[in-house]
């Protein structure tokens, strides 16, 4: 494939700019630049802002509300708004149902779910890991037993992101314990304002409040919300995961985390010169940047691939997985980077400790009070996602036919 943007491209690209200095509010981009953790109502504003353009599931077809964009403008799209500072969207609903209930959905939820995802009606969250059913997804033991037109589930799910926002989850259950593991799953939408479901927060190490635990106790929920085939559900759970895996490589932010890296590393000073003349610091600097390149690259070419098969509906397939490894690599060694060009000055303040004058906030360290939370953060996503680990097998195992 041409890696080089054509002119088509490039007028593309420019009108997306053209969007963001226009549309992107400059409150929203302050909050991201500055690694804050957005409020619903931030999302929010900004899911509303894409979805008013038209712009908000770029992967959609046109059928379904979407701009029918090509695998390429997809990429620049993100990558722009990753450099402007915009929000990313909440993927569960636009990202990951979508495409679910698309492949798998009957035309009844089709009609229902994908207006509501747009508009914003219903907020989205995943129920797939359990506390014993992590990496090893088939593990889980949430149930879900039919009783004439409804499934009573009982069970846990953790790590839920985002959960405490959502009215809506969609679970990986249980419907078959006789079965093999992957053979006995379901697709489930539940409401989440349902009798008997509980959500408890967990602050994760940057002092967060990001993920939970969710608990169900005999919680009803419609038969007709089971997407797919019963007991069939570990083909929808792994067509999700191809989407949510090549969105976590998070091209364009690692794009905008290296530009803002290099510029604090060519300011900062260290025995009397800057930073990124320091041996050592722009070696590192300078292999995780042709990392990103070659990172790039692959991304534009699993996208095409994809966007190639089943008449340009086609999902990524396991070379998602190389895409979720080396983009969370990437994504950490730049956080840790930036941390480490800090020096003293990045240690884990609270949040808004700056801004309220608990910090300091002089000579970089107003920037420097938030380089440590998000470097504790960003731990993270090697794990999440299904662990890198777990990655590698699966790339061992359908890519290299080990």
């Amino acid at each position: 494939m041409d890696l080089r943007f054509s002119p088509d491209e490039e007028r593309f690209r420019t009108l997306v700019r053209e969007f963001l200095a226009q549309e992107l509010p400059a409150a929203l981009a302050a909050k991201v630049r500055e690694g804050e953790h957005l409020a619903r109502a931030d999302m929010a504003q900004w899911h509303a802002i894409l979805n008013g353009r038209g712009w908000l599931a770029t992967h959609w077809p046109v059928e379904y509300g979407g701009p029918g964009w090509s695998a390429v403008q997809r990429f620049i799209f993100d990558t722009e708004c990753a450099l402007a500072h915009a929000p990313r969207v909440v993927p569960f609903g636009v990202s990951m149902l979508g495409p679910v209930l698309m492949k798998f959905g009957t035309e009844a939820q089709k009609r229902h779910w994908l207006p509501r995802i747009l508009d914003g009606r219903d907020w989205w969250c995943q129920g797939y890991s359990e506390p014993g059913a992590g990496s090893d997804l088939a593990g889980l033991k949430t149930s879900a037993v039919r009783d004439g037109e409804h499934y009573i589930v009982n069970g846990q799910k953790t790590w839920t992101t985002l959960g405490q926002y959502a009215n809506m989850i969609f679970c990986l259950v249980r419907t078959d314990r006789e079965a093999k593991k992957q053979e006995g799953i379901s697709f489930l939408l539940v409401d989440m304002s349902a009798p008997g479901i509980e959500v408890r927060p967990i602050i994760t190490l940057d002092g967060a409040h990001e993920v939970n635990e969710v608990f169900f106790t005999d919680v009803r929920v419609p038969a007709a919300n089971l997407v797919g085939q019963e007991n069939r559900g570990w083909t929808c759970a792994k067509y999700l995961l191809t989407y949510e895996r090549t969105n976590i490589a998070g091209i364009g932010h690692s794009m905008a985390a290296l530009a803002e890296l290099k510029e604090l590393a060519s300011r900062t000073g260290r025995r009397g010169r800057p930073l990124a003349a320091d041996p050592l610091f722009a070696a590192r600097l300078a292999r995780v940047e042709i990392d990103l390149e070659n990172m790039k690259t692959t991304n534009l070419r699993v996208l095409a691939a994809a966007a190639a098969a089943e008449g340009g509906h086609g999902a990524p397939g396991a070379e998602s997985s190389m895409l979720k490894i080396r983009g969370t690599e990437i994504r950490q060694e730049i956080s840790a980077l930036y941390r480490r060009a800090m020096g003293v000055h990045a240690r884990p303040w609270p949040r808004g400790a700056e801004r309220s004058g608990a910090a300091p906030a002089g000579d970089g360290e107003l920037e420097a009070a938030d380089a440590a939370n998000r470097y504790f953060n960003n731990r993270k996503l090697s794990i999440f996602g299904g662990s890198n680990e777990i990655q590698r097998n699966i790339i061992a195992k359908m890519i290299l036919d080990l």
